[in-house]
């Protein structure tokens, strides 16, 4: 008997069909998230792009527009008016300061909401404030300005607090309203409508159009 014939009468060795199966069946393996292992940087750069940051225009008569929450901001904040904080009470006398100024053409100034501080707010934003210490609001805005504002949110129940916004960490916090060492940054409504107003500037609104 050949060689040959000796080996098919025995078979394959043992264990090699084994092996094979085996390989093949590492070869047909989905991992799980494969599919996704090559898209991790576009990913990352898809959030950093479809982040909510804000498109400001520069007016040229000390007011900034922004364009995507359809509002106008005062440039500068009250720090540059009178060079120390002010509590809540004096910044609602400034708002109402400007507006008999007609400050820009307008007298609808406002003290602005939580929301609306935090759409100037963005960590990839970069600006200094009085002390030269970063804060995150674009640079179009006058620097050397205070490190947080005034909203006209009250806390419910507890009136003698107000909520602040600071543009150095992100974060709103309940502040007593006579602290004196806040700022404001004062804004208005840049489209038509009007429906809206805190019931504090309801109350003192001195100008009807």
């Amino acid at each position: 008997m050949s060689d040959e014939e000796l080996k098919e009468e025995q078979g394959p060795e043992e264990g090699a069909e084994d092996v094979r199966d085996q390989e093949n069946e590492e070869l047909d393996t989905e991992w799980l998230g494969e599919e996704e292992w090559g898209d991790e940087e576009d990913e990352d750069e898809d959030e950093i792009i479809e982040e909510d940051v804000p498109t400001f225009i520069d007016n040229g008569d000390g007011t900034i527009s922004d364009t995507r929450n359809n509002l106008m901001w005062a440039k500068s904040d009250s720090y540059a008016e009178f060079k120390y904080g002010i509590n809540w009470f004096e910044a609602q006398d400034y708002c109402e300061s400007l507006n008999e100024k007609e400050f820009a053409g307008f007298d609808d100034w406002r003290l602005c909401s939580t929301e609306e501080a935090k759409s100037m707010f963005s960590f990839i934003k970069s600006n200094t404030d009085k002390d030269g210490a970063e804060i995150h609001v674009d640079e179009l805005f006058a620097d050397g300005g205070g490190h947080n504002t005034w909203t006209y949110v009250e806390k419910p129940d507890y009136h003698q607090y107000a909520e602040l916004f600071s543009y150095v960490t992100g974060n709103e916090m309940w502040q007593h309203k006579d602290n004196e060492y806040s700022h404001v940054r004062l804004v208005r409504d840049a489209g038509d409508s009007e429906d809206y107003e805190p019931e504090w500037r309801k109350d003192t609104k001195k100008f009807e159009r």
